[in-house]
This record gives structure tokens, sequence and C-alpha cells, in this order.
């Protein structure tokens, strides 16, 4: 027969392991559910990774590919629209003109230019570094003379990690070009410090290969970290910094911080000023 004390003992014991049991279940619980948020953290920052090195300031093919990879990229629903702050077009349409080569020099290097983006946002200016850039100067004040810009959307904004405005793309979906392609300049300017373009930076998107710039560019309305990879060539007013602002402040059609922009932004007429 179990005495009194013997089954006390065993009680306990019985107790103990229960206890054990508990324990044991309660940490794989645990460990099982800290998998799930770690997984769910990790698809979060790999998306958000994503969207950071993405072709944000490129074009032609390497540019569809970015937006394949955006589209199966977890990311949030697109946000409701805000009030569209800009006018409507004004008539008109694009023009298709392709050039086979780069135009040849004719801007004078040791001089002052300004261009000007009227756009349905309001107007744009920019001083432009013609002596720093003088090929990329050069094919603005070509480009703008044929009126290759006017009418044409710019159709970028990104709003999370780096922060531009893209235009210059007449076919309006990060693809299109002059036909002919610039070499990079200006990749030292003392405004690249730490991997940084400025807010007030106007430079050239190009497919993530040296000297594939075109006619894409893009505005940069907050300080931005970008490698020294895009050719600086203009410095924007302050007026023209609120115009981005507030096209900035509508968002942009994904909700995640990479798309075409809310605002109605389409350059009515792009011109270069000698002065």
């Amino acid at each position: 027969m179990v005495s009194q004390e013997q089954r006390r003992r065993q009680l306990a014991r019985e107790k103990f392991l229960r206890q054990q049991q508990r324990r044991t279940s309660a940490r794989r619980k645990a460990n099982v559910r800290n998998s799930v948020i770690a997984s769910v953290l990790g698809v979060v920052v790999i998306g958000s990774v994503a969207l950071y090195t993405t072709g944000v300031l490129k074009n032609g093919d390497d540019d569809k590919k970015t937006n394949a990879s955006a589209d199966v990229t977890p990311s949030a629903t697109p946000s409701s629209k805000a009030p569209d702050p800009c006018a409507k077009p004004a008539a008109g349409s694009i023009g298709k003109l392709q050039w086979k080569k780069e135009p040849a020099m004719t801007i004078d290097t040791s001089a002052k230019y300004t261009m000007k983006l009227a756009t349905t946002c309001g107007d744009i200016g920019i001083a432009l570094k013609a002596s720093a850039a003088p090929h990329t100067v050069n094919s603005f004040d070509f480009l703008a003379g044929k009126g290759f810009f006017d009418h044409t959307k710019c159709h970028r904004l990104t709003t999370n990690g780096i922060y531009v405005l893209q235009c210059g793309d007449p076919t309006g979906q990060g693809s299109g070009g002059p036909g002919y392609t610039i070499p990079d300049e200006n990749l030292k300017d003392a405004s690249l410090k730490g991997n940084k373009y400025p807010a007030g930076t106007v430079a050239m998107a190009n497919t993530g290969q040296k000297h594939t710039g075109g006619s894409q560019f893009f505005l940069v309305y907050k300080d931005s970290p970008l490698p020294p990879s895009y050719t600086p060539f203009g410095t924007i007013d302050a007026s023209g910094l609120k115009v981005l602002d507030k096209i900035a402040a509508a968002g942009e059609n994904t909700g995640a911080g990479d798309g075409a922009p809310n605002a109605t932004v389409v350059i009515n007429k792009a011109t270069v000023v000698k002065s």
C-alpha cells in the first residue's frame, strides 16, 4: 500500500510534469508565432528595399523590368486619390520627332541658360549648368526648341525613400526618348555629397548603364539618397519647389510610394533661354 507521504510526492511529480508540459507547449506556440511575425516583417522589409532600389530614375527596357518587379512585391493597397490640384492640359498633341544622333553643340558654355517648364500645376524655373554639363544643356536647348517636351506627362512620382518627379518621356510610360543618347556629365558636382541629391536638383534619368541619358529627367523635391550616377544639370527655383511640393502632396496612384502622380502633371510648354 502506498503511504500518504509517497502519494503526496507522486501527486507533486505529476503536477510538476503537467507544468513542464504546459510551459513546453507555450514555448512552442510562441516560437511559431514569432516565426510568423518574422516572416511578415521580412516581407515588409523586402518590399521597402525593393521600392528603394528599383529603377525609379531609369528608362527604356530596364524600367519595364522594374515595373514588372514592383507588380509582384507585396505593397499597400492604393489609397483614395486626393483632389487634383492642377489645371487641365493646354490644347495640343505630343510630337513624334526622333533623331539618330546627338545634336551638334550650339550653346555658349560661358553663358547662363534657364529653362522654364510651364506645367498644368504651375511654372517650374530651372537654372541650367551649361559649363558643367554642356552636352545635356545643349540637348535640352535643342529638344525644347523643337517642342519635344510640349504636352508630355510627368509620368512618375516617388514619395518613399527618394523624392522625385520624373518627366521627359513622350510615351508617358517611362520607355521613351529622342532616339539618341548623351554622355554622363558633372557626376562630381559639389552638391552631390554623401550619395545624396539635394532638394532642388534636376538630373538625368538613364537605363542604369553609363552614357544612356536621353530626354527623361527627374526633379528632386526633397533630399534623396542616390549614388552619383545621374547627371545633375540644373537647379530648381523656390517657386518651382512649391509647385513640386503641391504635386507630391497629392500622392501617387499605387499607395506604395512609387507610381504615376495623382496630380495631372503635364508640361504644356518647355523653353530654354540664354541670358
